[in-house]
């Protein structure tokens, strides 16, 4: 495993993380508790020392399966979870709340789920600029930080933002004590790069790249006419946008994978070879999936 300094926050983490909404079971598959902890234990024997989780991943699911797991080695992990949505069922988009009351309810309901007495990194969840603007939230959250309740704090940037050059929220990180942006980055969609990437640089922001293989799709197992089932996310895609992008990573595979290389290790190494990105947080449903992305650091 390779670790980056995670911007100003003196955290060293693993480049490889583990994005955790599949443990909700919106992404085609149940888990059980026993499932968790061996794809959790196998991860951490490989050197991986960070999880990506929220609220709204099962209605605090992820984060009590990430709690039960991690629980007698919490000292060994850092955790970052988030803020500001409410789950739905039936894989339906998940509603806002940034009030400072549900806000407060979301923070102690995560600190109880992932059974520990403080968090990492707390993320304010792809909001709008309307709700980021919310002096009392912020308020309340660096009162936790003082606490040291909450070690650090993040922004999960909305995609439409980093696509239309809206740079509002990460410009105003500092301000407001946020040390992590995480945002969209991969082969697929590198709007980062343009603006966000470099602006984080300048100021010493540590990046999650999140959603660093595309939802799957640069994985290279799919074929442009796939169907996802029902009880998947992305089955909810809109179809033709779907059948584009596919068809793009097909193109990709044939004109930039070398042979002998799995396309997901590709694709993940592909982000981290950019220095600004300080860990990609991919899921991962069993542990062979694990060990393959942890491999992507091989070819760094």
């Amino acid at each position: 495993m390779k670790y980056r300094k995670f911007g100003n926050t003196g955290l060293d983490i693993s480049v490889i993380g583990i994005g955790t909404d599949q443990f909700s079971g919106s992404w085609g598959k149940e888990f059980s508790q026993e499932e968790v902890n061996k794809i959790i234990d196998r991860a951490f024997e490989l050197g991986v020392n960070f999880l990506d989780t929220a609220e709204c991943y099962g209605d605090h699911l992820s984060e009590a399966m990430i709690g039960n797991a991690i629980n007698k080695k919490r000292h060994e992990w850092i955790i970052a979870t988030k803020f500001g949505h409410r789950y739905k069922k039936n894989n339906t988009k998940a509603s806002s709340d940034f009030s400072l009351k549900g806000i407060t309810n979301q923070f102690n309901n995560s600190l109880k789920a992932l059974k520990t007495d403080y968090i990492d990194i707390y993320q304010f969840h792809s909001g709008n600029n309307s709700e980021f603007d919310q002096h009392e939230i912020w308020d309340f959250l660096n009162e936790q930080v003082k606490d040291d309740k909450i070690k650090n704090l993040g922004i999960s940037v909305l995609n439409s933002a980093i696509d239309n050059d809206d740079l509002y929220q990460i410009e105003s990180a500092s301000k407001v004590g946020v040390k992590i942006i995480q945002m969209v980055y991969n082969r697929l969609n590198k709007n980062a790069e343009k603006k966000a990437i470099p602006f984080c640089l300048e100021h010493n922001l540590g990046i999650i790249g999140r959603v660093p293989l595309a939802r799957g799709h640069l994985s290279g197992k799919y074929e442009p006419n796939h169907k996802f089932p029902e009880n998947d996310k992305r089955s909810l895609e809109e179809k033709n946008q779907t059948i584009t992008q596919l068809k793009m990573v097909q193109d990709i595979k044939k004109n930039e994978v070398p042979d002998g290389i799995e396309m997901a290790q590709w694709s993940l190494a592909w982000c981290l070879k950019n220095p600004a990105i300080t860990t990609v947080i991919p899921g991962c449903k069993n542990i062979e999936q694990i060990e393959s992305n942890v491999k992507a650091t091989e070819l760094i």
